[in-house]
């Protein structure tokens, strides 16, 4: 089958509202770059007209620029084993495909579909949010996923023995890409449902809440966080650049949320707030 590649050329924040709508256009993988996002399309569903009709929906949110070129025939999965390398977190997780022949075991393994490498693990916010599980404690504990993409964060809760998680996120994609993902690692204790903190069946309080999402959301979705999280709980946040830092941890004070933690990368940053007590 030939496809056509999507170069696109757009601010990091808006990347996943893109993947959510080509999704919704027949694209079939997704790469983050340092430009944006590169997208890949069956030749038969490529449209510039459809195209043109997503760039003036978020016109006013985003400018987007793109280049695309069509590929030789060839072999889909031979391209992503070329492309889509394994990524290993503090010597403690390697987050791969079912292709890739690893040297060593490492203590937590997460398995994600290759068609789909947005969240995979590549991009820094993941990144650190993994990197802030594996030195938190997660043991029956219940956790909330907002904004859950492939489900890479909630996996690996329940692979840290957390009692029970919610994984949430907007878009059709994210939540069927989730539980192929949580069906994969053979997880047991990971609900999957489309909403937002607004709309979504949550429990009354959790243990913990994980959010990589993006500055706008997440300071919208604080008062929330607060109302879903127990005291004494914490809230992992990333997707936010680090100028965005102060704002951020300013309106959560607001919550009674107190910074304990960060991590920096690539000007990427990632807060761990605790909720104490009034």
């Amino acid at each position: 089958m030939e496809y056509i590649e999507l170069k696109i050329e757009v601010a990091t924040d808006y990347a996943d509202i893109l993947v959510a709508e080509l999704a919704d256009l027949h694209y079939e993988g997704f790469v983050e770059t340092e430009q944006g996002l590169d997208a890949y399309v069956p030749v038969d569903h490529f449209s510039d007209a459809a195209l043109l009709e997503l760039s003036k929906k978020y016109q006013e949110l985003f400018e987007m620029n793109y280049t695309s070129q069509t590929l030789e025939k060839q072999n889909w999965n031979e391209t992503w084993e070329k492309n889509y390398d394994p990524v290993i977190v503090g010597d403690q997780c390697i987050v791969r495909a079912t292709f890739h022949e690893i040297a060593q075991n490492y203590p937590y393994e997460i398995l994600i579909n290759p068609k789909m490498s947005f969240g995979t693990g590549h991009h820094a916010t993941t990144t650190m949010m993994i990197a802030h599980q594996l030195e938190m404690d997660f043991e029956r504990k219940t956790v909330l996923d907002m904004g859950c993409g492939t489900g890479i964060l909630a996996i690996m809760a329940e692979k840290l023995k957390a009692a029970s998680i919610d994984a949430v996120d907007i878009d059709d994609w994210s939540v069927e890409n989730t539980i192929e993902n949580v069906a994969l690692n053979g997880c047991e204790k990971i609900k999957v449902q489309k909403g937002t903190v607004e709309t979504a069946q949550l429990a009354d309080t959790y243990d913990i809440i994980l959010a990589n999402i993006n500055r706008n959301v997440l300071i919208h979705d604080l008062p929330f966080y607060d109302q879903h999280l127990a005291n004494n709980g914490f809230l992992v946040m990333s997707g936010f650049y680090d100028v965005d830092t102060e704002l951020i941890e300013t309106t959560a004070r607001k919550y009674n949320l107190d910074s304990i933690n960060h991590k920096t990368q690539d000007s990427w940053y990632s807060i761990i707030f605790k909720k104490h007590s009034i």
